[in-house]
């Protein structure tokens, strides 16, 4: 099977077999069959500027990628999106069978704290979102070695030593550098797991005086995190949130990893997902 131009097409080519056991007849097919793009009615061009746009992180809104002629329905730059995050998730979920996705080391210290994704009021006005409702927290480890950076983000139902000690023997290699604030759930629980543990007062100061260790790092990842889950309202459920949370995790640790940056690990990931 091969692929040939036929301008008159709306992708410009498509596929055709001549073999033999076909009977001296061409079997054509649209060079979607069997990928992503199949039951898309989008060009190949918009899907591949929202592509890169995706790996990239640039202008995601929908009113930005309508503006920008990608798309002019939000329920198509919807699934467009969705699928895409699927595919992240697909990739981080094949790391996490292949390697554990394990943090810590000699080299690698890691902080960790919660945060409450839940629907944000401006200046506390206007109507409430469904997700103040939400009990869950997002539990978050970062790998801090120098100039990277590697998250794993996990939601969970409560902020108890009983929900997060299992996730942090899971991910934190014994005899690393754990930094925290001093909640009461990883106060003498993480030394007596094997970690060296450092905490920060924070109703005192952000910085310890006496071993310098802070939780800025993961501070600043909080904030910017948000501010791209609600600016793309990533947040309304549970389930669209943890895609969201996959993404990000697929960014730091796939994406920026990759020779070609988060552009060629996408497209690779896609290819490994809808194989032609």
């Amino acid at each position: 099977m091969q692929i040939k131009p036929r301008l008159e097409l709306r992708d410009g080519a498509q596929w055709e077999c001549r073999h033999k056991t076909h009977r001296g007849k061409t079997v054509k097919k649209s060079v979607r069959s069997g990928s992503m793009f199949e039951r898309s009615k989008i060009s190949l061009q918009n899907w591949i500027k929202f592509i890169y746009r995706f790996a990239q992180g640039l202008r995601l809104r929908q009113i930005d990628l309508i503006q920008d002629r990608v798309s002019g329905s939000t329920r198509t730059l919807s699934k467009m999106s969705k699928n895409l995050r699927m595919v992240c998730r697909s990739a981080v979920k094949r790391k996490r069978r292949s390697t554990g996705q394990r943090l810590g080391g000699q080299r690698e210290f890691v902080i960790i704290d919660e945060s409450n994704f839940c629907h944000k009021r401006k200046y506390g006005r206007g109507r409430f979102g469904c997700t103040w409702k939400r009990r869950k927290w997002v539990f978050g480890l970062l790998g801090v070695r120098q100039d990277r950076r590697r998250p794993i983000l996990r939601l969970v139902e409560k902020r108890s030593r009983r929900h997060l000690l299992p996730i942090i023997r899971r991910h934190v290699r014994r005899g690393s550098t754990i930094i925290s604030d001093q909640w009461r759930a990883y106060m003498g629980a993480l030394d007596n797991a094997g970690y060296m543990h450092f905490s920060v007062n924070h109703r005192r100061w952000f910085v310890d005086p006496l071993s310098g260790g802070h939780t800025q790092h993961l501070e600043r990842a909080w904030a910017i995190n948000k501010g791209q889950i609600w600016r793309l309202r990533g947040n309304r459920t549970e389930k669209l949130l943890k895609e969201h949370l996959s993404v990000i995790e697929w960014t730091y640790w796939l994406g920026k990893n990759h020779s070609d940056g988060p552009i060629g690990r996408l497209l690779q990931d896609i290819r490994r997902c809808f194989p032609v």
